[in-house]
């Protein structure tokens, strides 16, 4: 009986969302999986599910339209400056768990339903679960996609414009892009006639749906991309492989210059060092003292105000006379401010360290 009464508690929630659609403004758009979806412009609630969604509705200032937020957003709330700045968020009621075990599944319906929501944005869901979805629901659904490595610029930009022009935030939308090519225009400025290809540096303990150790990297890691530095991992990648696992010997035999570690590793880092310290101490960059740690930015997908302010503390360390006039927590405060609406990095700093600082086992 109870499933009865749930499923025509749906029917009913999902006819008056449909009729709410009726008095508004409606404009067409082609999400990022080249659906042509018919959305009301500037609904007064939404909806973010997968990787990313909730952060670029932050970083377009539309946080006060979320109507419910996934599970995982609570079980975890470190490392992701979008969630540590809007306390708001924190209080709303849950639509679904979230997380990797939800990528392309469908979230909590009768949640998403009861919330009001008039737009749904989704990542990481193919085109015919979001048209099940859009279907089932009555709700208009909006897939986004990231690309990775030298892909993700352009593809975050369009995710930013499409969500721009339905919330009414598409001067916000221009804003955010603008800001983050001259973040990349000073950075490469900086980097004008320096040498590169041969700079001996490597990223270790990246996340990827977990924490791992130092054998965890990424080929054209997009602090290093945005910089035109090449980790000396790149070369080891099959084509196509965006996160490696170095083998621990190779590693050594790559022997980098300077070594940095991913915040959110770090621990197993530090854990695996007192299972083996010899190995470390193989290392060059660690008799020399250049392991560095960076913040983490691969949190539930990508942060990209971290992931700037971590591109200046690698050219503070790896090209220290190009950014001697580069005050890392005076950056990171301003890229955190801007992007988000609130400077986290006290809290990052407490969770994580700080931003550049020398690593010690």
């Amino acid at each position: 009986m109870k499933s009865r009464v749930d499923w025509w508690s749906c029917i009913v929630l999902s006819l008056m969302v449909a009729a709410s659609l009726a008095y508004g403004d409606v404009i067409s758009i082609t999400d990022m999986s080249g659906r042509d979806v018919s959305v009301p412009f500037d609904p007064s609630k939404i909806v973010c599910l997968g990787p990313g969604a909730l952060r670029t509705i932050v970083y377009l200032q539309a946080q006060d339209k979320v109507a419910c937020i996934e599970g995982m957003e609570f079980r975890n709330p470190h490392g992701r400056p979008y969630w540590i700045a809007h306390s708001s968020l924190h209080t709303l009621p849950h639509c679904g768990y979230g997380g990797s075990a939800g990528i392309n599944r469908k979230p909590d319906m009768e949640a998403v339903l009861a919330s009001g929501a008039q737009v749904v944005f989704m990542t990481y869901v193919d085109k015919e679960l979001a048209d099940e979805i859009q279907g089932t629901l009555g709700i208009a659904v909006v897939v986004l996609r990231f690309g990775r490595g030298k892909d993700f610029d352009e593809a975050f930009y369009q995710s930013l414009k499409i969500c721009g022009r339905i919330l009414n935030r598409a001067n916000r939308a221009r804003e955010v892009i603008g800001y983050v090519e001259s973040i990349k225009k000073d950075l490469g400025r900086r980097m004008e006639g320096a040498i590169k290809e041969n700079s001996g540096v490597y990223i270790g303990a990246v996340g990827y749906r977990g924490a791992y150790g130092i054998e965890s990297t990424e080929k054209k890691y997009l602090p290093f991309l945005w910089m035109g530095v090449k980790s000396i991992a790149d070369a080891i990648a099959s084509l196509g492989q965006h996160h490696i696992f170095v083998n621990k010997e190779m590693l050594l035999q790559l022997d980098p210059e300077i070594v940095f570690i991913d915040g959110g590793g770090h621990r197993l880092v530090r854990e695996d060092y007192r299972k083996r310290p010899r190995y470390y101490r193989g290392l060059d960059a660690y008799s020399k003292r250049r392991i560095f740690s960076l913040l983490p930015y691969n949190m539930y997908a990508t942060n990209v105000a971290t992931a700037m302010i971590n591109a200046y503390a690698v050219g503070k360390i790896a090209f220290p006379d190009r950014f001697e006039d580069i005050d890392l927590e005076a950056k990171a405060n301003d890229i955190y401010t801007f992007m988000v609406g609130k400077s986290v990095y006290p809290a990052m700093k407490r969770d994580y360290g700080r931003v550049g600082q020398r690593v010690s086992f």
